[in-house]
């Protein structure tokens, strides 16, 4: 079957967003099925946050089989949708959605998402120090993603520091704990002896993608090891990475986190893992990246 084939009998998955025209993931899912032979599609549709309900409540009558969630969708969706995974009631934030005969189960696959590519990546947090920025579903994901790796200490950084607050003690009265959660506002990204023993620094804010800019932080006060990490993916580096590969340090943007849950959402929604490299290079191609 051709990628750009549909028929009235074709199965489809989603994505709901907003804005969403932006979504790689049409393009990844779409490649996986023309590569399976598999008569379905995979589409994105615009939900404006006061519809999110009613785009939920129709997934199962129009015979939609799952929905991937993103911006600003994955918090509320965790509210409104009642059977949900002990991973997306942990982060409090829904990216999966799945039609099992009418009945909808919210999932999560951010964290092992990024788990699994900073394990490709070799980053090595084992008694470390990272720093996640932000406070929102990205930020529980990524606070998930580093414990899971055996990080010592993890400081969470964010504008409103009431926000970093509530976000650590939700993950400090969790029993998979074993490291210390710490809340800071944005004035860590200037505290030089708190940068120093960073491992890893997390972006799971939106800053940089509509201003072009990122807030002040100081990158030379990072160790040479300090790998930067945006969970936002794009054609050239962001606001946040240009300066970290300036001052001579690694730094990647959230492709492979962004494959890595679309393999697994692939798989929850059609019980068939996708071919192995497939949703790889066809976002690459979409980004008119080399592959990696």
């Amino acid at each position: 079957m051709k990628s750009s084939a549909i028929n009235p009998d074709a199965a489809v998955a989603a994505i709901f967003g907003d804005p969403v025209g932006h979504s790689k993931s049409p393009a990844m899912h779409n490649a996986a099925y023309a590569a399976l032979g598999m008569n379905r599609r995979y589409v994105a549709f615009r939900v404006r946050s006061e519809n999110l309900a009613a785009a939920l409540g129709a997934i199962h009558p129009l015979g939609i089989i799952g929905v991937n969630l993103t911006v600003p969708h994955k918090e509320a969706a965790a509210r409104l949708i009642k059977d949900l995974s002990g991973e997306a009631r942990m982060l409090g934030a829904v990216n999966c959605v799945v039609n099992r005969r009418g009945a909808l189960r919210g999932d999560n696959t951010d964290a092992r998402g990024l788990e699994r590519d900073l394990r490709d990546l070799g980053c090595e947090l084992r008694g470390r120090l990272a720093i996640v920025i932000g406070a929102g579903g990205g930020a529980a994901s990524s606070v998930l993603a580093c414990l899971r790796l055996g990080a010592g200490r993890v400081v969470i950084a964010n504008r409103t520091a009431a926000r970093a607050v509530a976000l650590a003690r939700r993950f400090s009265a969790k029993s998979i704990v074993r490291g210390a959660i710490e809340a800071r506002g944005l004035d860590a990204l200037r505290d030089s002896e708190l940068l120093a023993d960073a491992r890893l620094i997390v972006n799971a804010t939106s800053m940089g993608l509509t201003t072009g800019r990122f807030a002040r932080l100081d990158y030379s006060s990072t160790a040479g090891d300090c790998l930067f990490y945006d969970l936002i993916y794009s054609r050239e580096p962001t606001a946040f990475i240009k300066p970290a590969i300036a001052a001579g340090r690694r730094a990647v943007d959230g492709a492979g986190m962004l494959v890595n849950q679309g393999e697994l959402a692939f798989k929850l929604f059609n019980r068939v893992a996708p071919p192995a490299g497939v949703m790889r290079a066809a976002l690459f191609n979409e980004l008119g990246r080399a592959r990696a």
